[in-house]
């Protein structure tokens, strides 16, 4: 079966379709009219072996929140609705990746319990038209709307692009990891038979 995704999100404040497939090559196609966070979904794809497909259009006469935590929103869907009843996959993730003076861990569980645990201080910046503090945001939405456990730590760094771009690469990492089916098991992994 495809471990594949479509969601429309249409709102007063965003218009946005996506698609996504799992068990893509890294392939994306993004446009949200935020450079910098296109940058971070390239590698959200690109390191997570996804196929990922974001148009978006928001309110970006306001700013960019609302473009940012509603992509968030949709792909937390799209991975939720592609992993069904997810039986076979790994179910947990980890990653731990450097990127120059920054270092960043990654553990995450696609337990259906959403929580995010956020200890990365990231200095409060615009990177383009993107502001820094709209990682954690994304990341948020991300969580919840998958029924995902997320913990994110940044052991040391400095350079905001250098933070944000270890966060995307390590939770790109982690996820598919724990989206990856285990040749040892076709069930459900948790002892409650549902996750």
């Amino acid at each position: 079966m495809p471990r594949t995704a479509t969601i429309q999100r249409d709102t007063s404040e965003t218009q946005i379709t996506l698609s996504l497939n799992l068990d893509g090559t890294g392939k994306s196609e993004l446009s949200t009219g935020v450079g910098f966070f296109d940058h971070m979904l390239t590698h959200l794809a690109k390191h997570g072996l996804f196929d990922l497909t974001v148009h978006a259009k928001g309110d970006l006469h306001i700013d960019s929140h609302h473009t940012v935590e509603d992509v968030g929103i949709c792909i937390g869907q799209a991975i939720k609705q592609a992993l069904g009843d997810k039986a076979g996959i790994r179910r947990y993730g980890d990653a731990t990746v450097p990127m120059d003076e920054t270092l960043v861990t990654v553990g995450l569980d696609l337990s259906g319990r959403p929580f995010l645990v956020w200890n990365s201080h990231v200095p409060n910046e615009m990177l383009g038209t993107f502001q820094a503090q709209l990682g954690e945001e994304f990341w948020r939405a991300v969580s919840s709307s998958a029924g995902m456990n997320l913990h994110v730590v940044l052991h040391h760094g400095h350079n905001t692009h250098h933070i944000l771009e270890a966060i995307f690469k390590a939770c790109a990492r982690a996820l598919r990891q724990a989206v990856e089916l285990d040749p040892r098991s076709s069930a459900i992994p948790s002892t409650k038979g549902t996750l």
